[in-house]
């Protein structure tokens, strides 16, 4: 006599909701060959909007602007032609490259991890959350490296001070990638955005520049809420559900303590950072400064062009300085190997790099990108809709979009090319839509299956509940995403009723020139 299967436990409503938000995203191709797609699709696009009689006066010049076809002789001489120099000329591509090669030094010579790893270790018990959420948002300026070294550092350090594991890799998960637009300093995927941004922007003005550091101002006063508004989920709302460790927990694991190897690399990489920063404002403070622009004037200056040269320089510099004083750099060939090895991780970006390239260049070419702005700003001025609640659906929209595509990039050359020349022809500047992107990027990261870092964090979870999943991720993350969604509104609201400027040469408002 066989016994009766089991029957299934019944799903909640959560899981049956992340079986549809998972299903949808996998039913999506890759992003390069969404990009390949989509270029074709802009081709015959251009084709057939060319048959109708679509005409927008230029809002600058009042110059009539129809539809380009590249569906003809001369589209395909220009798609030859341009398909090399779409790739190489493409803003962020360069930008990405150099400041990765920097950021590739301090983080093969040890320098990143030994600086979270002090971070996090000398925190004292009752600010444990907090300085775990913090180094979060300081660590996602070098990608994955708060991923995989973080967020499981951070469950040994819990453990260590008698809290569950869990408790403290989603404050660190929190931290790194729910805060991934808050930062006391820049990042790689500062200028990354920027450069989309900026190509963008040049469909309604040709000369317009956005510079990396353009959100800075919002990033740093956004440190301090992100960091304040996860510890309290963590424990207000999160350490409910995780009162206690599990008695398993720790066991044959250990927090490895500082060496003094790494503290002499770490006093070494200070003293670097010293000499460069003094560096830096002895070429920034005086008024004939020699980082400053022929008049004296900062927010145009050499100092603000050359963000990515100073990330590259700080990466470089430091990372040496670490490698010496920690020996895990002997010669010449260990600072190669690690700026080598950066460009490794990046071949996929590459691909992805050339096919968004000629996306771009093909919509900017057919002029649709224009024509849609100038449509859909006509319609937004007829709707009269408040820039508060305008930019508020706005972020909401991005961050649905992220549950579907986790591409921080990737979203942003889809969705640039469409609403920032549509919100410059209402008056705001790209540098604000962008900041408003990135808000609702972040918020839903930590609770997109589609986020590529997901699946780890799952393994990372069912180290202590071997029956966690896609569910509990979620379950645990949510609040986060919540109050995060919440706070950064919040003061984005308040930022932009203020009427602060966001970033250095970063103002709330598009006039456009003459």
């Amino acid at each position: 006599m066989t016994q009766d299967a089991p029957k299934p436990a019944k799903r909640s409503a959560i899981d049956r909701f992340l079986n549809i938000v998972e299903k949808g995203g996998n039913a999506l191709p890759h992003p390069v060959t969404l990009f390949a797609i989509m270029a074709v699709a802009v081709v015959v696009l251009s084709w057939i909007a060319s048959q109708f009689s679509l005409a927008v006066a230029h809002p600058v010049s009042g110059e009539e602007i129809r539809p380009v076809n590249l569906m003809t002789v001369e589209g395909l001489h220009r798609i030859m032609d341009g398909l090399i120099t779409n790739f190489t000329g493409f803003a962020p591509l360069g930008t990405v490259l150099v400041a990765l090669i920097g950021i590739g030094v301090a983080e093969h010579s040890g320098l990143i991890g030994a600086a979270l790893r002090l971070l996090v270790l000398s925190a004292p018990r009752r600010l444990l959350t907090f300085v775990v959420v913090f180094a979060g948002i300081m660590s996602n300026m070098a990608a994955e490296i708060g991923y995989v070294l973080l967020v499981p550092l951070s469950g040994l350090i819990f453990i260590a001070a008698g809290r569950h594991p869990i408790l403290g890799m989603a404050a660190a998960f929190a931290g790194v990638s729910g805060g991934y637009s808050a930062n006391l300093l820049l990042g790689t995927i500062d200028p990354l955005l920027a450069g989309l941004s900026q190509e963008a922007a040049r469909i309604i003005d040709p000369d317009y520049t956005v510079n990396p550091a353009a959100n800075w101002w919002f990033m740093i006063a956004s440190t301090p809420l992100i960091a304040l508004l996860g510890t309290v989920v963590t424990e207000k709302v999160v350490a409910k559900r995780f009162p206690a460790p599990p008695e398993s927990a720790g066991d044959g694991e250990q927090i490895d303590r500082m060496h003094p190897e790494e503290k002499r690399g770490l006093l070494f990489a200070a003293l670097a950072t010293l000499a460069l920063t003094a560096l830096v404002l002895l070429g920034t403070v005086p008024a004939d400064g020699f980082l400053r622009g022929p008049d004296g004037d900062l927010l145009k200056s050499p100092f603000l062009r050359g963000v990515v040269a100073l990330i590259f320089t700080y990466g470089v510099v430091t990372g040496i300085a670490y490698g010496i004083g920690a020996r895990t750099i002997r010669s010449d060939a260990d600072v190669i190997r690690g700026m080598s090895k950066s460009m490794e991780t990046l071949a996929t970006y590459l691909v992805l790099t050339f096919f968004a390239a000629q996306f771009v260049a093909f919509f900017n070419w057919t002029q649709l990108g224009l024509i849609f702005a100038v449509e859909g700003a006509t319609f937004l001025k007829a709707v009269d809709l408040p820039a508060v609640p305008l930019f508020i659906a706005f972020i909401l929209l991005t961050a649905l979009a992220n549950l579907f595509m986790g591409s921080a990039s990737a979203k942003w050359a889809l969705m640039a090319p469409v609403f920032v020349p549509m919100f410059m022809l209402l008056g705001y500047s790209p540098e604000l839509t962008q900041i408003g992107y990135r808000i609702g990027d972040s918020v839903t990261n930590i609770i997109s299956p589609m986020m590529s870092y997901f699946a780890l964090i799952i393994a990372f979870l069912q180290r202590y509940e071997p029956k966690a999943g896609i569910g509990t991720v979620v379950a645990t993350m949510l609040p986060y995403s919540i109050a995060f969604l919440i706070g950064w509104t919040v003061l984005f609201t308040i930022w932009m009723l203020a009427g602060w400027p966001i970033g250095p040469d970063a103002p709330l408002n598009y006039i456009p020139a003459g």
